[in-house]
């Protein structure tokens, strides 16, 4: 499938961030991706990328410059932001990507889903339980910690996962060092109790960021096994679901 990518910027399409996607004659499903800490790397564009070859257009909205942080952003950016930042203000930020998205002439609306990493699973899920429009969620190892309510983040995230009106995806590793196990079960639990469908991948030997090549537990051989079962699921959820309603 032939695809086009680059960089979204301000002055050219009134947000900051990436798009990927195929070039086709008619609507088809879109994906928005909640990036890590890390910000908008290179290889989170060649996974939006692949996306875009199995029919996606796909949008990863620079968090970063949304919110007005200061470049160059660097390794830190993220825990700074996250500490002076609401989610609330990340969800409003993800928000303009996701208006965004779904602005494409080709983009089915009825069939967009949301992919968070890291951080970005984290927030993601506060934006999917804000926003009912949303049909499908993917999260790699999203960064939910054991930690009590606070000014920036007065609810958690396994309070707002209850609320979510589609099916969902998640990883996560018996070694992750942001989201211990115990944590991981009382997620498990919030998901499981908000009646969709869920489809929850645990690997004893992985560890936090294992999907992508920009942290330090990086693992190319479980990257490469949970690929195709993340673009099973968005199959089912967003490309056969259309087949079923015809």
């Amino acid at each position: 499938m032939n695809t086009v990518n680059r960089d979204l910027t301000m002055e050219r399409d009134g947000t900051a961030g990436y798009i990927a996607h195929p070039v086709r004659g008619g609507r088809g499903p879109g994906l928005l991706i909640v990036h890590h800490h890390y910000g908008v790397t290179g290889h989170l564009k060649s996974f939006a990328c692949n996306l875009a070859q199995l029919g996606y257009t796909t949008v990863i909205p620079d968090l970063y410059q949304l919110l007005g942080a200061s470049e160059p952003f660097n390794v830190h950016t993220g825990s700074e932001l996250q500490a002076k930042t609401t989610d609330a203000q990340f969800v409003q930020v993800i928000d303009r990507g996701w208006r965004y998205l779904l602005g494409w002439s080709d983009v089915d609306q009825a069939r967009v889903g949301v992919v968070g990493f890291c951080m970005g699973g984290r927030i993601g899920i506060h934006f999917v339980a804000a926003t009912p429009s949303v049909r499908a969620f993917v999260g790699y190892y999203p960064s939910v910690r054991d930690e009590q309510p606070s000014e920036h983040r007065p609810r958690h995230p396994c309070d707002a996962a209850r609320e979510f009106k589609c099916p969902s995806l998640i990883y996560y590793g018996a070694k992750d060092h942001v989201a211990p196990v115990h944590i991981q079960e009382r997620l498990w639990k919030s998901f499981a109790e908000n009646g969709q469908q869920l489809e929850w991948h645990f690997f004893p030997h992985a560890g936090h960021g294992f999907a992508l090549a920009d942290g330090d537990c990086y693992d190319p051989n479980l990257a490469s096994l949970v690929w195709p079962l993340s673009a099973d699921f968005l199959a089912r959820e967003l490309q056969d679901a259309a087949e079923d309603r015809r």
